[in-house]
């Protein structure tokens, strides 16, 4: 990675460029059989169809991932966005996957492994072990487990009451079973994705119960099973955060930017006020910078013990000045020991270089701005830096990895 070629603060550039990071947010790679199984271009957005295909490589976000790739891979510079794709298609796959890794310099990864498809084209969790020097763990994604748990629950003969009995004890049971696993260092909830972040406190037995019988009924029509109930949703995380809170492992939540499928007016964290209210004794961790209710999401870790800021995502998807403006936005108010990095790395290798190394670019101008304004010095740049990569999530998480 590039470092301050300046050297006017080289501690800080040492920081943000070579500390090692824990990576508390990500999702597998794909199999090599696979490796071409999804548009390269969702590398750089999260638009789907036409919008992915068509309009993700004219952002400004991807002419500059292609150019730093472009680097990465030594290819020309005037290469395009296709040659790229051609190059790492014929690359060897491992090789490429350690060409990615090794300047990202990720210690130890927290996957989760419930993103859609996974099962079927993506390596398991611990296959990412070889790139790391910290063994990997899991993220578990309690909408996926309470989905198999129904399926297994519509096979029998019940009633909706008897339905909703055993999906409660059986949900309970199933995620009481992960938080002691020593694997598992957290839960994920995609609700946000699902009937929004706008969860309530208390849902009607009656709901639950009609809920339970029109997902029964849908599941016998399609054959396919989606939980986007929103009693039923709200009760999965509930489950989730009070279980979380007995083991104290911390619960992940998708907030602001994603694809066409969550309503984006739902997506701000602000809605979840009353659930963290709920649960003071839960870790919530915000994903994604909450972009584009960054500021919301500060608010909520200023005043709020238990709550916590990921930044991610908007590596490489939001253009370089809206990445700093973003990092900067995260600091306007979140207290610095709870701000956390992740990668959002998934599917192609490439994903988890640039979410490191577009992160501790941004990191670096930002933080260097503030020194050279006399707002910090530069040690307090570097305690900054340090905890954001590596320590905070270490002790959100209970890693208890040695300090670098």
């Amino acid at each position: 990675m590039r470092q301050d070629p300046e050297r006017r603060y080289p501690k800080l550039s040492e920081a943000a460029f070579s500390y090692p990071a824990i990576d508390n947010h990500a999702h597998p790679l794909l199999r090599e059989e696979h490796r071409d199984r999804f548009p390269f271009e969702g590398l750089v957005s999260e638009a789907q169809g036409d919008a992915l295909i068509q309009d993700a490589i004219h952002t400004v976000a991807c002419k500059r991932a292609t150019a730093q790739i472009r680097r990465l891979l030594n290819l020309d510079e005037r290469a395009s966005w296709d040659d790229l794709k051609l190059a790492r298609a014929s690359s060897n796959y491992v090789g490429l996957c350690k060409m990615c890794f090794e300047p990202a310099r990720i210690q130890c990864i927290l996957i989760d492994d419930g993103l859609g498809g996974s099962d079927d084209f993506a390596e398991n969790y611990t296959w990412h072990d070889q790139f790391t020097n910290s063994p990997t763990r899991r993220i578990v994604r309690v909408e996926v487990v309470a989905e198999g748990i129904l399926k297994d629950i519509f096979q029998l003969n019940l009633t909706a009451k008897a339905a909703l009995n055993a999906f409660t004890a059986s949900l309970t049971k199933s995620l009481k079973e992960s938080a002691e696993d020593s694997n598992v260092v957290g839960f994920k909830s995609i609700v946000c994705y699902r009937t929004g972040l706008n969860v309530a406190i208390v849902s009607c037995t009656a709901s639950l119960e009609s809920s339970l019988v029109d997902l029964f009924k849908r599941y016998k029509e399609e054959g396919r099973l989606r939980l986007a109930h929103k009693a039923l949703n709200d009760l999965v995380v509930r489950i989730a955060v009070e279980v979380a809170s007995e083991h104290d492992i911390p619960v992940q939540f998708h907030t602001g930017l994603g694809d066409n499928d969550i309503t984006l007016s739902l997506s701000s964290p602000a809605e979840m006020q009353p659930l963290i209210k709920a649960y003071p004794k839960t870790k919530f961790v915000l994903l994604h910078s909450s972009y584009p209710y960054t500021r919301e999401a500060g608010y909520l870790t200023a005043v709020y013990s238990n709550v916590y800021l990921d930044f991610s995502l908007i590596f490489p998807l939001v253009s370089g000045a809206g990445q700093r403006s973003i990092i900067q936005q995260v600091l306007e108010l979140s207290p610095t020991n709870k701000i956390l990095w992740s990668s959002d790395g998934h599917w192609w290798p490439e994903s988890f270089y640039l979410g490191s190394y577009q992160a501790r670019q941004g990191m670096y101008e930002v933080l260097k701005t503030m020194v050279d304004g006399e707002e910090l010095s530069e040690a307090d740049a570097v305690t900054i830096v340090q905890n954001a990569l590596f320590h905070n999530s270490n002790r959100v998480y209970g890693l208890n990895l040695p300090s670098p």
